[in-house]
């Protein structure tokens, strides 16, 4: 496993939203990044927790976290833990007392949850292998970068993490 942080979530050229996940290890513009496509709630799901914007009303993610407090639980970790067919899947681990509990989930519904409450999220190795891209964006060079993955992501197809 390998840990990361959500690096941005963007826009393919189809329109849809990708989440960019970076290896918390990796240098600006070296190593790989992790799209994964996910729904336009769960990107602006996401954007809400990573940038703290305040929605006058709480979202479905926001229910949960207060869920989870409320019954003195608390998330400490979410995994993607594989691609079958070009769709991933994620894992939450939430302690309850002694009790682990891990719980199936979509990594949009994971990231967004651990977003909120400050847990680690985490790629296992064979889906970072096999969905990782080199990272184009280089904070130094923000917008020569941005361009370059824009391109990339125009020229990508969700259909490309089959297997």
């Amino acid at each position: 496993m390998v840990q990361v942080r959500v690096a941005g979530v963007a826009m393919d050229s189809m329109g849809q939203h990708v989440i960019l996940l970076k290896p918390l290890d990796d240098p600006p513009a070296t190593g790989s990044i992790v799209p994964i496509w996910i729904g336009a709630q769960e990107a602006t799901s996401i954007l809400v927790a990573v940038e703290h914007a305040v929605t006058p009303r709480p979202l479905a993610h926001d229910l949960m976290s207060v869920m989870i407090q409320q019954l003195h639980a608390r998330v400490t970790r979410v995994e993607v833990t594989r691609i079958t067919d070009g769709t991933f899947y994620a894992e939450i681990t939430i302690i309850h007392g002694d009790q682990v509990l891990v719980i199936d989930a979509r990594p949009s519904d994971a990231i967004a949850l651990a977003s909120r409450v400050g847990a680690a999220i985490w790629v296992a190795d064979a889906v970072l292998e096999e969905a990782g891209m080199p990272d184009m964006l280089d904070e130094d060079d923000a917008e020569v970068s941005v361009d370059e993955f824009k391109r990339f992501l125009d020229e990508v197809d969700p259909e490309d993490f089959r297997g």
